[in-house]
């Protein structure tokens, strides 16, 4: 029998499924449809570009492969922040100059307020908290690299971090004893990932914008005047596609995707509510989210209901044993890191994939050689805000009311194919290594 919603809906056993009403499914598409745009992936960019779209009276349906928040939109770590490339400050500059880079990053803190303003004009209880990130030296010589990094940010882009010490972490409860000093960053907060993609996605529903669930699409092709998304069931024609998958997308949907991004692995847990004596035991009381130095670095922070999460980069196969491998690798971390935690048990564990591009770098607009297909891709990790502002300029684009131009250069610039694409799980392999050493 034909699936008509969300039945045998897939779920990946995370915290933030299970601490969100399950939606209201949205139905498979089965036979042909016709909009004036189809948007693949029904992650944060994908539905960003859908809401505006509807918003302006345009025709546009969303073609997930599962549902809402399935992908990386709703198994993240919770951070709207700045990010979105794994290029630093100082590459930025090198690469593109200061005043582009100074525009990156001002687009940057743009995505973290568009969340804001989303989540309070929708009225979302999205669990937000936190007053910016902190970043926490896990070596004494990686402090002094970051109050150099301080005076870098106030002078070159007017960021005024704080700098705090080993003694002023323990007073203000980033206890640890991997944690040397910090640099807190003053843009961002956290949030709950998958209340606030469910609201996204039910803003789009509201605003006319269709949703099919279940619904991969298996192939895109050139047919006239428009293209054709092809899918288990059916086939969508639309006159404008958007490429919306991130880590989540086939490489041959379309052919020009293939070996531009590398999926890797995060891996998060979630540990039962902590009481106030174990908050204490460790040190940790602050609801800051915070990472430390490491090229393969952790990221964690305290939520309002006193659990907390803890995630790791690393991984790169998705079989069993190396998932299991990842998980363990990441509790070990987790016992050193929060040793009064080493016997709390964690309620909550899952991965997701994280989208790195060769140019390290995300890239927002039309395909070359694909008029008429435009793509929002490659957050390195740090997609909430990056994704969100990056889906509403594709629909610009789409509409007229923005130029490619008009966005800061690294985000102009198409993905770069990896040199034998078939061995980049190889590079990174050798990658993991190396940072590893120089994360000792």
């Amino acid at each position: 029998m034909l699936q008509t919603n969300t039945e045998n809906r897939q779920t990946i056993g995370s915290y933030w499924e299970a601490s969100v009403p399950e939606p209201k499914p949205d139905r498979q598409l089965i036979g042909n449809a016709q909009f004036d745009v189809a948007i693949i992936g029904g992650g944060i960019a994908g539905l960003s570009a859908a809401l505006k779209l509807a918003q302006s009276g345009v025709s546009v349906c969303v073609l997930e492969a599962e549902h809402v928040g399935y992908g990386a939109s709703g198994r993240n770590g919770g951070f709207c922040c700045l990010g979105g490339t794994k290029l630093d400050y100082h590459q930025l500059i090198r690469k593109f100059g200061l005043e582009e880079a100074r525009k990156f990053v001002a687009y940057q803190v743009a995505g973290v307020n568009l969340v804001a303003q989303r989540l309070d004009s929708w009225g979302v209880d999205a669990s937000r908290h936190s007053r910016g990130e902190i970043a926490l030296a896990h070596r004494p010589k990686d402090f002094t690299r970051l109050k150099s990094e301080a005076a870098f940010l106030k002078e070159n882009f007017g960021i005024k971090p704080t700098l705090l010490s080993k003694e002023e972490l323990d007073a203000e409860g980033y206890g640890g004893p991997e944690f040397h000093g910090g640099m807190l960053v003053p843009y961002g907060f956290a949030l709950n990932p998958m209340a606030y993609v469910q609201a996204l996605g039910e803003q789009v529903r509201l605003a006319g914008g269709k949703i099919f669930g279940k619904t991969p699409v298996s192939s895109l092709e050139r047919d006239g005047d428009r293209w054709q998304a092809e899918t288990q069931h059916g086939v969508v024609r639309a006159r404008k596609i958007m490429l919306a998958g991130n880590g989540y997308a086939r490489e041959d949907v379309p052919k020009w995707l293939h070996g531009r991004t590398m999926p890797v692995m995060s891996s998060i847990l979630v540990t039962r509510p902590l009481s106030d004596g174990e908050l204490s035991a460790q040190g940790w009381t602050t609801e800051t989210m915070a990472s430390d130095t490491r090229t393969l670095l952790h990221y964690f922070r305290l939520m309002p209901d006193r659990r907390f999460l803890f995630g790791t980069r690393g991984g790169l196969f998705e079989n069993p044993a190396a998932l299991a491998a990842m998980q363990k690798r990441a509790r070990s971390d987790f016992d050193t890191m929060f040793p009064a935690w080493s016997g709390i048990e964690a309620d909550y564990t899952w991965y997701g994939h994280v989208c790195l591009a060769r140019t390290l770098t995300p890239f927002v607009g039309e395909v070359p050689g694909m008029e008429g297909v435009y793509a929002a891709m490659g957050w390195h990790g740090s997609g909430v805000a990056m994704a969100s502002l990056s889906g509403e300029k594709i629909a610009g684009m789409i509409t007229g009311t923005v130029r490619q131009q008009d966005l800061p250069v690294a985000l102009q610039r198409p993905f770069r194919k990896f040199p034998l694409p078939f061995l980049r799980k190889l590079y990174l392999q050798g990658a993991y290594w190396w940072y590893g050493l120089k994360d000792l």
